[in-house]
């Protein structure tokens, strides 16, 4: 699916909101930055909306004997610091699917994020802001044309996979798979671990080991990774580790992640550090420092602060 303007999503979202259908959730986050940012050129001040969203989702039972449902999410990215609704992109889609869940897993079909970037669960103390380990790694895609399933979890391990539909005649199938142990959130675990691969997923190959768990009231996670170009023209390994430490309504957080090329080509280096405020159970203030280092001449900084709020 496109990008759609406001109107008919709007639109969607009243259809949605009907009595006729059963279960319907509407849920959001607001996450806007105001930041100093340096990348190579000069310092300037921008405001960022970073994967602001908004979307409905839910699920309705065909057969209460089977536990068999219906469930579908369709979500949208809207960029918050648009100042004069100039961009043609303020409104881009994410996750959108609908399936079957039941006692065999579940089922989706439409976009959604791959079996290797569901595998992280949480890990990322700075997702979705410049620290992403997307700026860095490969393997962070949200694919159309899918089909995912997740079986049900077996003494705490999951099997997901995703086939990408090749959607023309001169390309290939993709596939992502993973398999996981525990919960992401650490609620439930002592700790979270995953093992992932892509195959031809937006012309690379990669292998991903992630683990993340509390040691003494702190929160450390570490990722391995390695990636290759499906030419073999590119190949490249790194890793990432991060901690998290909470003092009341304060969390401090770090994280350093590096990429290494084997080809003659400048590693990537990202360090980020920062700390946030809860507010409440919805809200957060926070504040980061990011620092990248793309080759030998160009770093790129990055000081901010921000709010979060989720519905």
């Amino acid at each position: 699916m496109k990008n759609v303007k406001a109107p008919l999503a709007l639109s969607l979202l009243a259809a949605l909101s009907a009595p006729a259908m059963a279960d319907v959730n509407v849920y959001g986050k607001a996450n806007v930055t105001v930041q100093n940012s340096d990348e190579g050129e000069g310092s300037f001040t921008e405001i960022k909306s970073n994967a602001s969203r908004f979307g409905v989702k839910g699920s309705e039972t065909i057969s209460e004997e089977s536990g068999l449902k219906v469930v579908y999410k369709l979500e949208w990215q809207v960029d918050m610091s648009d100042a004069a609704n100039s961009s043609d992109d303020h409104l881009k889609s994410r996750n959108q699917y609908v399936g079957l869940q039941g006692g065999f897993g579940e089922v989706l079909i439409g976009r959604n994020d791959t079996a290797l970037k569901q595998s992280q669960g949480k890990l990322d103390q700075f997702n979705d802001l410049e620290g992403d380990i997307k700026n860095v790694f490969k393997g962070e895609n949200r694919m159309g044309d899918s089909i995912t399933y997740k079986t049900p979890k077996f003494s705490g391990f999951q099997v997901i996979g995703s086939l990408i539909a090749e959607d023309s005649a001169d390309a290939d199938n993709g596939y992502s798979a993973a398999v996981t142990y525990g919960d992401k959130g650490l609620k439930k675990s002592a700790f979270y671990a995953s093992v992932a691969m892509d195959s031809e997923v937006k012309g690379y190959d990669v292998v991903r080991g992630s683990i993340q768990g509390k040691v003494a009231g702190v929160k450390l996670g570490a990722m391995y990774q390695t990636q290759e170009k499906v030419d073999g023209s590119e190949s490249a390994d790194g890793f990432l580790v991060n901690a998290a430490y909470k003092i009341n309504d304060y969390t401090l957080k770090a994280q350093y992640q590096v990429l290494e090329y084997d080809a003659d080509k400048d590693d990537k280096v990202a360090t980020s550090v920062g700390v946030d405020y809860k507010l409440n159970k919805n809200a957060k203030l926070f504040a980061f420092y990011t620092k990248q280092e793309k080759d030998e001449t160009t770093d790129n900084d990055y000081l901010a602060i921000g709010m979060e709020y989720k519905f």
